[in-house]
């Protein structure tokens, strides 16, 4: 049977024969402008926080991706051979990437950092063995005095180092590095007392209290338990800064693990699970509450109910000494405070911050704080009545004013609130009247009296601060140490060094001038410039 002629019209009565049809262009184009309006729509939203933001862009762009490849495989009109081309090469560098590169942790706005997988981290990763006793040598450098950086943000729990004048041209003198070596995972910074330097690490599947000679960061003696704390987001090890107390080291653990240690043997004094002494349980981002050491008592919050939120143990012994508060855990750290003439122990928790009495853990008043979020940065005492609260994802910072007394109820009431500040997981500090901290990454300053928006300066992410004296060190998420004027009138950074080339989240350490920086691999001693050398 012949083949019919295309030239010749068609038959009457006859259904015409369809030609060729092109590719249906319209719904990918559709998917990709709504998925550009939906990012638009994102950055745009009033209120909406910097990591919100970022997950939601990254949602946007996964669905939208998915989209793309159902349209390629139904809707497209491509040819057979085309869609299994596109079917094959999506999947095929889908498997490529995850086979060749894993998530290493996130950064402070929730962004995915990403490693080689046959790149191997710098830490050590074998087991933690504990390390024979080393001579700490002389009894501390000279220009430290007295027990100098001892627990977490320093002397007063404040990150204020009072007596230290450092020098602000870093051009003609720069910081002088020390020493520089691998350390073992995790956010613990360092704890200093002379000659000692102490801080926590992941070890293998060991998590060590490892105590450094400050001046040439060898080894003086190690203390491992087997204990492993590890997720994706989180990253792994110990985030709890150690506290030295006379000859004494408490060091809390990521999974619960309270230790309490002698500074010069290393022999171990007691321990307690805190979690499991209190009927608490593991917070999503792991224990992270730095011990604080008072009237010979260890202070932590465990989180658990029945007057077991916040706890103290006596420091020789490890007994149960007083509880109090029923709210969960948060990310803080407890710290002492008074306030309307009374002592009491301040902990934002999972459920807001809580002023307890100092001598018997009694819960003097509470203010509530949003949830759904970690609570993590220290409230900040403003004069002898008020308190700073400030927290990140959107939340903001308020200020509110304590009062009450044996005749008197307490009560916490609000003077102002502020959106300007959003503290993510970095303490901020006060001067003058002032607060600088960390909105989300960038480095702003608050008048203290009314929350109103001073300046609004570099974009620093979500690293640490310590003022001292007169000028603020800030260690940049990415590495970097800037040193910055901390001055109403207007934002001026006055010098910056690079110390680190990845994600740095541990709290600094200022001794006298030398400076402890470390990451979750790599720890660094700075010896800065002081005023009039």
């Amino acid at each position: 049977m012949a083949a019919p002629d295309p030239t010749q019209p068609t038959p009457a009565g006859a259904h015409p024969r369809p030609g060729p049809r092109g590719v249906r262009w319209w719904p990918a184009g559709t998917i990709l402008f709504l998925a550009g309006v939906a990012v638009a729509g994102v950055w745009a939203a009033t209120g909406a926080n910097h990591q919100l933001r970022n997950l939601r862009t990254m949602a946007v762009g996964v669905v939208a991706g998915v989209l793309l490849v159902l349209w390629s495989q139904l809707y497209s009109r491509l040819s057979g051979r085309t869609k299994l081309a596109v079917l094959g090469g999506v999947l095929g560098l889908v498997g490529t990437v995850a086979g060749l590169v894993r998530i290493r942790g996130v950064t402070g706005d929730l962004i995915p950092i990403l490693q080689w997988r046959w790149v191997e981290g710098t830490q050590p990763t074998g087991p933690a063995v504990t390390l024979p006793v080393q001579p700490a040598g002389a009894p501390g450098p000279a220009g430290l005095a007295g027990d100098a950086y001892p627990q977490f943000l320093g002397p007063d729990r404040d990150a204020i180092v009072t007596g230290i004048h450092l020098a602000s041209d870093w051009r003609s003198h720069p910081p002088r590095q020390l020493w520089r070596h691998a350390v073992g995972a995790g956010w613990s910074g360092f704890a200093v007392k002379g000659p000692y330097a102490v801080t926590q690490e992941q070890r293998g599947p060991a998590e060590a209290v490892v105590c450094y000679q400050l001046l040439t960061g060898q080894p003086i003696w190690a203390h491992a338990d087997p204990a492993h704390y590890s997720t994706t987001l989180a990253g792994e090890g110990p985030r709890a800064t150690p506290t030295i107390a006379g000859d004494r080291v408490v060091a809390q653990g990521a999974t619960g693990l309270l230790n309490c240690l002698d500074l010069k043997t290393q022999r171990l004094l007691w321990s307690t699970n805190i979690l499991e002494a209190n009927g608490s349980r593991l917070p999503e981002w792991g224990v992270s509450c730095s011990p604080l050491v008072w009237n010979h008592w260890v202070i932590v919050s465990p989180g658990g109910r029945n007057e077991r939120s916040l706890v103290a143990y006596d420091i020789d012994s490890g007994r149960f000494v007083w509880g109090g508060g029923e709210d969960g855990a948060g990310y803080s750290s407890p710290c002492l405070a008074t306030l309307d003439g009374v002592r009491q122990v301040l902990i934002f928790d999972g459920g807001g911050v809580s002023g307890h009495a100092a001598t018997t853990g009694q819960v003097l008043w509470r203010y509530p704080w949003p949830g759904g979020h970690p609570h993590v940065a220290m409230p900040v005492v403003l004069g002898t009545d008020r308190v700073l609260i400030s927290s990140g994802y959107g939340t903001g910072s308020e200020v509110v004013r304590v009062s009450g007394g044996p005749t008197t109820p307490w009560r916490a009431v609000r003077l102002w609130k502020s959106l300007r500040l959003k503290a993510k997981f970095t303490n901020v500090v006060q001067k003058n009247g002032y607060i600088y901290g960390l909105d989300d990454g960038i480095l702003v300053c608050l008048d203290a009296a009314t929350g109103q928006l001073r300046w609004k300066g570099e974009r620093y992410g979500h690293g640490q601060m310590i003022l001292a004296d007169d000028l603020l060190l800030v260690t940049v998420e990415s590495g970097a140490i800037a040193l910055v004027d901390p001055q109403p009138q207007a934002f001026r950074e006055l010098a910056r060094l690079t110390v680190f080339d990845r994600k740095t989240w541990n709290p600094p350490a200022l001794a006298g001038p030398y400076l402890l920086v470390r990451n979750d691999a790599e720890a660094a001693l700075y010896r800065l410039p002081l005023r009039g050398e």
